[in-house]
C-alpha cells in the first residue's frame, strides 16, 4: 500500500520535544531551588508530626507547594520562612505554573501551526526547482543554485531516505518525503508549476522513471535535467522527456584522460566548479542596441573594413582590440 507524501517544513523554531525538555529542566530546577532555600532555614518550619524537617520533607514541601496543592502539613512559623514564601516561594509557583502551561500550549497548538505553514506554502510555491534525489549529486545542486543566487524557498528536494529528509530540513529546505517516481509525489511538488526538474537519483532506471512521470505531468513545459551513471543510458533519459543529460561516469572519466595530457585545464575546470572561489560562469541575456548606437556600430565595422589589409606607415599591420 503506497503511503501518501509527508512534507516537511525546516524547523524555524525548537520542536516541541525539545521545548519540553528544556521546560522540564527549569521546573526541577526550581524545585531544587525551593528544596534549599526551606531545608537551610528548616527550624523556621513545623510538621504536624512536631520530629522536625528532614531532606525529605524539604522535597515533599517543595512539590506540592509548587503545585499549588498545598496540603497544611508542613507549614512556615517563623518570621524568616514567611518572609521567604512571600519573596521566592509565592513567585516560583507562578513560575512553575507558567511552565506547566506554556508545555501544554506548546504541544496542543504544534500540529495547528503546522498546518498553517502547509496551507502558506502551497499558495507561495511557483517558479522553484524540484531537486529529486538528496545524496551526492542533489546535494552538489542544491549548493550550485544556492550559490547562484537561488532562495532557499525556491528549492524543493523530493527524497525518500529519512536520513537525508533531515539534512535537506537542517538546511533550510523544504523536503517531500517519499519516492519521485510517483505521480502524487511530484504533484505535492507542484512539479505543474516547477520552474525546472532536476533529476539526481541514485540509479538510472529510477531517473528514467522520473523523467517519464514529470514529462506526463507538466507536458513538456518545465525544463526537465537529469544525471545519468552511464553514457549508453542518456538517450534513454532524453527520450523519457529530459531536456538535458549530463554523464557523471563519462565526464568524470574525461577529466581523469586529461589531467595526464592537459594539467592546467583541470585546474581551470576544478576552479570553475569550485563555487566562491576564483572564476566563475555568468549568462547574460543579449539586448539589442538602440537604433542610434546601431548607426554608431555600423559605421565603426565599414571603418574597420576600409583599413583591414592596409598596412601602418611603418609597414605593419594594424592591431585591433577586442574588448570582452
Amino acid at each position: 500500500m503506497l503511503t501518501p507524501a509527508t512534507v516537511h517544513l525546516p524547523r524555524r523554531y525548537a520542536g516541541p520535544l525539545r521545548a519540553l525538555g528544556l521546560r522540564l529542566i527549569v521546573a526541577l530546577s526550581l524545585v531544587f531551588v525551593i528544596v534549599t532555600v526551606v531545608y537551610s532555614d528548616r527550624e523556621g518550619y513545623r510538621d504536624v508530626n512536631e520530629d522536625g524537617i528532614s531532606l525529605l520533607d524539604a522535597f515533599y514541601y517543595a512539590v506540592v507547594t509548587l503545585s499549588t496543592t498545598g496540603y497544611g502539613d508542613i507549614t512556615p512559623v517563623s518570621p524568616t520562612a514567611r518572609f521567604v514564601n512571600v519573596v521566592i516561594i509565592t513567585p516560583a509557583r507562578v513560575m512553575f505554573l507558567i511552565i506547566l502551561v506554556g508545555t501544554t500550549l506548546e504541544v496542543l497548538t504544534e500540529q495547528y501551526r503546522t498546518n498553517i505553514r502547509l496551507t502558506r506554502w502551497r499558495k507561495r510555491m511557483k517558479d522553484h526547482i524540484v531537486v529529486c534525489g538528496y545524496g551526492t549529486k542533489g546535494r552538489s545542486a542544491v549548493n550550485a543554485l544556492l550559490e547562484s543566487g537561488v532562495d532557499k524557498e525556491h528549492i524543493l528536494v523530493v527524497e525518500r531516505d529519512p536520513a537525508a529528509i533531515r539534512q535537506a530540513t537542517a538546511a533550510g529546505l523544504v523536503a517531500i518525503e517519499g519516492s519521485a517516481t510517483r505521480a502524487a509525489i511530484l504533484t505535492e511538488a507542484h512539479v505543474q508549476r516547477a520552474k525546472a526538474v532536476i533529476v539526481a537519483a541514485h540509479s538510472d532506471e529510477a531517473a528514467v522513471l522520473i523523467a517519464l512521470t514529470a514529462r506526463q505531468l507538466t507536458k513538456g513545459k518545465v525544463r526537465i535535467v537529469a544525471a545519468a551513471r552511464e553514457a549508453e543510458n542518456a538517450p534513454l533519459l532524453k527520450q523519457s522527456g529530459a531536456h538535458q543529460v549530463i554523464v557523471s561516469s563519462a565526464t568524470a572519466g574525461r577529466l581523469l584522460g586529461m589531467s595526464t595530457s592537459a594539467p592546467p585545464i583541470i585546474d581551470v575546470v576544478e576552479d570553475l566548479l569550485t563555487p566562491g572561489e576564483g572564476m566563475a560562469l555568468a549568462v547574460r541575456s543579449a539586448t539589442a542596441p538602440p537604433q542610434g548606437e546601431r548607426c554608431l556600430q555600423g559605421n565603426r565595422r565599414s571603418a574597420v573594413g576600409e583599413t583591414e589589409g592596409r598596412p601602418d606607415d611603418d609597414g605593419q599591420d594594424p592591431i585591433h582590440e577586442v574588448a570582452h
